[in-house]
């Protein structure tokens, strides 16, 4: 008898995370295993329930998915996964496929559209919504090949880009150290060298420049 694919849902939106698991449940070879409302519970749950396809929104609280990915590929490189965004620039979608999503698909497509998303994944395929232009791909395929001019941002390691956004979330060190499993002394230096690498100096500036980022959405 074919095993079923297990499937973890990654999205802090329970209305859209309802509409995936309509979709899910109208495929017998389909098995829902978890949901996620965030990037930290998403690495937890991956851990413990060991998905073989994941559908992930990048923009997510606590840690975005874009180091989600990231620290799954790291681990369980075998792991398909599908990302679902609002975000249709070059620069998310590059930094996606760097990270090693294997499917790229915007909020927007039908159900049709994602169906054949999460099936062209399955297969080993790369998928790519029709709404993201050759010109992004074409600017993929050519960092590729070489190499680009570091900004300031480009020199931000992971970990660093995670405590930033926790930072511009408001959680304090004590707290950060806490959801990280890190010392606080670890984050102290961590925001000290963000602070010095970005020339800020107050936290304030660094939430600024996360907005600036898309780490973190503007609050009204």
């Amino acid at each position: 008898m074919k095993s079923k694919v297990k499937i973890l849902i990654v999205e802090d939106n329970q209305l859209f995370r309802e509409g995936l698991k309509s979709l899910l449940a109208s495929n017998a070879d389909y098995k829902l295993i978890a949901e996620a409302q965030d990037g930290l519970e998403a690495l937890r749950l991956t851990r413990e329930k060991q998905p073989n396809f994941i559908l992930l929104d990048i923009s997510m609280p606590r840690l975005n998915g874009i180091s989600v990915i990231k620290e799954i590929k790291s681990i369980y490189p075998d792991i398909k996964i599908l990302a679902l965004t609002i975000h249709e620039s070059d620069e998310f979608v590059l930094q996606a496929f760097d990270a090693g999503v294997n499917g790229y698909c915007v909020k927007d497509c039908s159900r049709h559209e994602l169906r054949i998303a999460i099936r062209t994944v399955l297969e080993g395929k790369t998928y790519i919504s029709p709404q993201i232009t050759n010109q992004v791909m074409d600017g993929y395929l050519e960092s590729s090949r070489k190499l680009k001019k570091k900004t300031d941002w480009d020199t931000i390691t992971r970990r660093e880009r995670e405590i930033l956004k926790l930072v511009a979330e408001g959680y304090k060190n004590r707290q950060i150290a806490d959801l990280l499993h890190i010392s606080i002394k670890t984050v102290e230096k961590h925001r000290a060298n963000i602070m010095n690498k970005l020339d800020l100096h107050s936290a304030s500036e660094l939430t600024a420049y996360a907005i600036k980022k898309n780490l973190v959405t503007k609050k009204s």
